[in-house]
């Protein structure tokens, strides 16, 4: 599982990477136009996570979103989609929070197959190169994430993520 380009020089954008690099381990990485404090704020925010955080391709709606952004602070996103009856909630704890450069949470709705993200924004003249990495608990619970199609979205994800920054620094 790899796409790989950072860059696409006949759009001017960039592009996620995204990389299995371990038996447990998935890493992607992608360059937004926004400093880190404008990403971070993003991906921390309530009502602004939920302006992205869902593949539009995939048919869900983002329902709810909490979210208590501090270390040992705890999150439920619950999103709905026609093929199921009950909506579906994804729920964690967040390990460690550093604004604006680090943001390491679990992801418990797996039960013991859940993964560990760490997400970390670094400076890059002006951008964020955003690099994101999930570890598994053991090789087949990333076998099966990866089977399940549920790692495949970032790329659309991301795209959705830079539209909305791009729009939130116009609207600044």
């Amino acid at each position: 599982m790899s796409e790989k380009n950072e860059f696409d020089a006949a759009s001017g954008k960039h592009l996620t990477t995204a990389e299995r690099t371990s038996d447990r381990e998935l890493v992607v990485t992608r360059t937004f136009n926004a400093p880190p404090r404008i990403v971070f704020e993003a991906w921390t925010k309530p009502e602004l996570l939920m302006q992205w955080w869902v593949p539009k391709s995939c048919g869900a709606s983002f329902l709810s979103c909490e979210a208590d952004v501090r270390t040992g602070g705890t999150y439920r996103f619950v999103f709905g989609h026609p093929a199921f009856e009950q909506p579906m909630a994804f729920f964690g704890r967040y390990i460690e929070v550093m604004p604006p450069s680090r943001l390491v949470w679990t992801n418990e709705e797996g039960g013991e197959d859940g993964s560990v993200t760490t997400a970390t924004f670094e400076e890059r003249d002006g951008r964020t190169l955003l690099v994101m990495r999930d570890v598994y608990p053991t090789k087949e619970a990333l076998d099966a994430a990866i089977a399940s199609g549920s790692t495949s979205g970032f790329g659309e994800m991301f795209e959705q993520l830079d539209a909305f920054l791009v729009d939130a620094s116009e609207r600044e």
